[in-house]
């Protein structure tokens, strides 16, 4: 990031690039071009010599488009308004232009910068295939403020400015756009922000016109004034919207982050790790500690006394009272044998040269990834003394990862309390991801699908103990650290994703 003096009142101008990974080449007629973006393949008619030249520039980086459309009508400078675009000869190969540009809003980056020659102010990359950029402006007596979803983190050595709700993100390139983004944290004025980083009011409202037009900075009233004069509270439409006041912020960034429609960067079945790293294990490594096989049951022997599927589901309850009578290994054993073993292991592909090894299990995973590990934390079980074991799907056996009794004691109140027991469960069952099992195919929606394995996972626990009639439980708990203690988890390469209780 770039710095620049504080007094800066050098003119500010529009600039116009594509996204890095637009693609722009001929098509089939000599007028058409075919733009190829990360949303689709879009055919450009009427690509006209400014079109043209204007696309080629934009793919090496932010021009003004008034150069260009000036050249393309003779080469002439000068202007008889801003940016030089009002003539009448040149409108023309403008609207055309906007046309073109309209169709790739989604790939258009809007940026802002000084007659300096130095690099733009900030600029607005589009995260969403029809994002829509139209700089506001901004009324010197309004207030403003940042939108209570919006982030600030760092992105290839620059600030990164962000927000679930808005269809682009800002790149904060120099100082001067960065200070008014921190005074942005409570309502406030153009007139006062310029104070604060010591440049002109009319820079400020440019620099705060981009980023209202993304969305991420808010314009409000100001309301209730104590008496005329003097100002009153700020308000802003969104803090009384009711179709966000229900979103907290970590919710709603996660829900846009892991869907293509709001997300900038690579997303879906992308191998971002292939290059560098080779597939995962397709099971986590045993480890080192006493040892239980568990029992198998004859499949055949469990189709001629289930109960029929559509029973077990009707008499499936959401949280049956647990008691403490003892479970035994054998039901542990058939409880994780029908719901979570592995059935077979093969080579798996996506149609790509990347092959990985995936496994077939009882339970949904996508892909045949499944990146899900299984710990027992043993309360009261017949054959199993008390402890927290690592089950290993490929043998089905579990083997000691942690005798400590306190640190046993704790997790299991914590899933009482959770399950609102009065006792604590015989059995608890935590689901953990690892992280580079998903994270090494998937961009972007890697752990959204992780949580729908969860939920698989339990679904299938829980109709499975239906069928064995035992009571089960789906409780929300949240051991935090202590997990990863009482567990040895590696976190955050393994982490805690969710939770089942047996009894």
């Amino acid at each position: 990031m770039s710095h620049e003096p504080a007094d800066r009142t050098t003119a500010r101008i529009e600039l116009w690039s594509l996204r890095e990974d637009v693609l722009v080449e001929d098509g089939s007629g000599h007028d058409e071009l075919v733009a190829v973006t990360r949303w689709a393949e879009i055919k450009l008619d009427g690509a006209d010599y400014t079109v043209r030249e204007s696309l080629r520039r934009m793919a090496l980086g932010p021009i003004s488009l008034a150069n260009v459309v000036a050249n393309g009508s003779g080469g002439r400078s000068g202007s008889d308004s801003v940016n030089g675009l009002d003539r009448a000869d040149d409108r023309p190969a403008w609207a055309n232009l906007l046309r073109v540009l309209d169709l790739l809003s989604g790939s258009v980056v809007r940026s802002l910068g000084l007659s300096d020659g130095d690099s733009p102010l900030l600029s607005a990359v589009p995260i969403a295939p029809h994002a829509s950029f139209v700089p506001a402006h901004v009324d010197v007596d309004r207030p403003v403020r940042l939108s209570r979803f919006a982030a600030i983190r760092t992105m290839d050595g620059e600030l990164l400015l962000e927000s679930p709700l808005a269809a682009y993100h800002v790149v904060l390139h120099r100082h001067l756009a960065s200070g008014v983004v921190m005074a942005l944290s409570g309502p406030t004025t153009v007139d006062e922000i310029a104070g604060v980083v010591g440049t002109t009011p009319d820079l400020v409202a440019d620099v705060l016109g981009y980023l209202v037009a993304t969305g991420i900075a808010l314009v409000g009233e100001w309301v209730d004034a104590p008496e005329p004069g003097r100002r009153g509270v700020a308000r802003f439409a969104e803090d009384d919207d009711p179709t966000l006041t229900s979103w907290s912020y970590h919710d709603l960034l996660f829900h846009s982050r892991s869907r293509l429609g709001r997300y900038g960067g690579e997303t879906g079945v992308v191998f971002p790790h292939a290059d560098t790293h080779p597939s995962p294990d397709l099971v986590k490594p045993v480890r080192s500690g006493k040892r239980f096989q568990l029992y198998r049951p004859r499949i055949a022997d469990l189709i001629a006394a289930d109960p029929p599927l559509t029973e077990t589901l009707e008499n499936t309850r959401r949280s049956p009272e647990l008691t403490d009578r003892r479970l035994t290994s054998e039901q542990v054993g058939e409880l994780l044998f029908r719901a979570a073993r592995i059935r077979s292991v093969s080579s798996g592909s996506t149609g790509s040269e990347v092959r990985y090894d995936i496994s077939d299990r009882p339970y949904l995973s996508v892909h045949g990834l499944y990146e899900l590990e299984l710990y027992v934390s043993v309360h009261n079980c017949a054959g199993l003394p008390r402890g927290s074991y690592h089950y290993d799907p490929e043998y089905h056996a579990l083997t000691l990862v942690n005798d400590s009794e306190f640190e046993l004691d704790e997790l299991l109140e914590g899933a009482r309390v959770a399950a609102g027991s009065t006792v604590a469960p015989p059995i608890l069952i935590t689901m953990t991801a690892r992280v580079a099992r998903f994270s090494w195919m998937y961009g972007g929606i890697g752990y959204s699908l992780t949580l729908a394995h969860v939920g698989a996972l339990q679904q299938t626990l829980c109709l499975v103990a239906n069928a064995m009639g035992l009571a089960a439980c789906a409780p929300a708990v949240d051991p935090g650290e202590l997990l990863d203690s009482a567990l040895q988890l590696g976190w955050p390469a393994e982490v805690g994703v969710g939770e089942f209780l047996v009894g």
